[in-house]
């Protein structure tokens, strides 16, 4: 099938012709039109290439093409390599940038490679946790979660603290994020490959990090674009963990990618009993066979046992995390999840339990991945 191709404000017909070599189809418009390519209810093209020549000014309109066709691709075409002008772009979401003396292969090479960004990725295995109450050691449970899941499988693993302000994740894995989710929720319409890996922090115990902010937003988030950014995580990484607060009811009900959501309680009655409204909830949201409940600080002599729990919320016990708060506390006041070092009965119950959510028992090697020509600009420029 033949790539679909418009093009933006260029004056003359070399591009036109350049992609009637390489066998694509292309159609110009004005700048002007392109908030009409924005509001389109038809087919978006494969790529936008913006002819930059006579103007060097990114046209006002290509921001509403970002948001409302975030994963089409964009390729400009410039007079020079401007480093201004390279920054704007990157800052816009553009992919490409092919300055003159352009020749037709270098704007085929370009527009092949933004299209093939553009290719559906097999998404990763999404995994949220939702605390029935607050304090049942929710945040703990995620962390060391993903960090297993990491260190198990050598494949790259998120966690995204969805905490939207003064959420606890980072302080568990000791990081110290320049950037958070909210960075993310923002900048919709700039999702690639190179803006992501620039927010997303690697951390010493092996998963990267999309970090609660530290102060609280000052207006509505939309929740719709929470699950553009975890579907694109889901994208970038096999695997990618939730920290899921439960006071957001908008926020639970835009969990539709999500392989498994797990409900965290602990064995106290008011806990139990709030496990049990949300697990109803969810089920009949999302299906019973993608709700599980586990128990964190579990303890075999407490008057509320794992059959009491079970009978309450409706269905068995996924997973009792053994009683440990010497470990805990410990493992949270120098920041490295318990899981970094398997020596304790609970670090093996987070990794057993990792290893049986995720369905595998074997590692995976681990394949690096190219950031494209403005992911290396930006590492260079770091």
């Amino acid at each position: 099938m033949a790539t679909n191709i418009t093009i933006v404000g260029s004056r003359d017909r070399q591009i036109s012709e350049f992609l009637k070599i390489a066998g694509m189809n292309s159609i110009s418009i004005p700048v002007q039109d392109l908030d009409r390519l924005a509001s389109s209810a038809g087919p978006a093209p494969d790529a936008i290439v913006i002819d930059l020549r006579d103007d060097e000014a990114l046209p006002s309109g290509l921001a509403a093409v970002k948001r409302h066709h975030p994963t089409m691709g964009v390729v400009i075409v410039a007079a020079r390599l401007d480093p201004a002008l390279m920054l704007d772009a990157m800052r816009a979401g553009v992919n490409e940038l092919v300055a003159e003396p352009m020749t037709q292969v270098d704007l085929k090479a370009a527009i092949d490679r933004v299209v093939q960004h553009r290719q559906p990725k097999a998404a990763g295995q999404i995994f949220a946790f939702i605390g029935a109450k607050g304090g049942v050691g929710t945040t703990t449970i995620a962390v060391n979660v993903a960090t297993a899941l990491r260190k198990l499988s050598k494949q790259r693993t998120l966690l995204i603290d969805l905490n939207l302000a003064c959420g606890d994740a980072a302080v568990f894995l000791g990081a110290e994020p320049r950037f958070s989710v909210v960075d993310a929720i923002e900048n919709r319409h700039r999702l690639d490959s190179a803006f992501f890996h620039g927010i997303a922090l690697p951390t010493k115990a092996g998963p990267d990090l999309l970090a609660s902010s530290d102060r609280p937003t000052l207006r509505p988030v939309d929740v719709g674009a929470i699950s553009a950014v975890v579907e694109f995580a889901a994208s970038e990484y096999p695997f990618v963990v939730l920290d899921v607060p439960r006071s957001d009811s908008a926020l639970l009900d835009q969990l539709e990618q999500v392989s498994r959501l797990t409900i965290a309680a602990n064995q106290e009655i008011a806990t139990v009993r709030a496990a049990a409204r949300l697990a109803a909830a969810l089920r009949q949201r999302y299906g019973k066979h993608r709700v599980d409940v586990v128990v964190s600080r579990y303890d075999k002599d407490s008057d509320i046992g794992k059959d009491d729990i079970a009978r309450t919320v409706g269905s068995p016990i996924r997973h009792l995390f053994p009683s440990d708060y010497r470990a805990a506390v410990e493992a949270l006041n120098i920041g490295r999840p318990v899981v970094s070092e398997n020596q304790t009965k609970l670090a093996a119950s987070y990794i057993e339990f990792s290893r049986s959510l995720a369905g595998f028992t074997e590692t995976v090697a681990e394949t690096p991945k190219s950031a494209g020509l403005f992911g290396r600009f930006s590492a260079r420029a770091k």
